[in-house]
């Protein structure tokens, strides 16, 4: 059974750092695509971002060079760090995985698809000034 628990979300000031953290269980990092997503009030969910198990990740048009996946296999855990914040980041980020990174290839580049099997119940992020 696959469980993923975030947390890390709060409030942080435009232009701050947080770091989320998902703990993990039912997955394994070379066998499962694992990433995050988010969703704003009024909003479609979307993907920030996938790491697939080779490590390789793809992140959404919207980040800019911003964030950045990574994972602790011994620990089950995956991370989110989220770098120069804005307003428009405010959200709530969940964990995903998924048994393939589902993509899509746009203007010569691949960008991650929101449509993951596995998700977590998520954790708020909020960014003001």
């Amino acid at each position: 059974q696959v469980q993923l628990t975030e947390s890390g979300g709060g409030p942080v000031q435009v232009g701050g750092s947080l770091r989320l953290t998902c703990a993990t269980s039912g997955v394994t990092p070379t066998g499962h695509c694992l990433g995050w997503l988010r969703q704003s009030p009024g909003k479609k969910r979307e993907a920030v971002g996938l790491i697939y198990p080779d490590g390789k990740t793809v992140y959404g048009e919207f980040v800019e060079g911003r964030f950045s996946i990574s994972r602790e296999s011994a620990r089950n855990t995956l991370y989110l760090q989220m770098n120069t914040l804005r307003s428009a980041d405010t959200a709530t980020y969940y964990c995903a995985a998924d048994f393939e990174c589902r993509v899509e290839f746009r203007g010569g580049q691949f960008y991650p698809l929101a449509d993951v099997r596995f998700s977590g119940q998520g954790t708020q992020v909020t960014v003001s000034s």
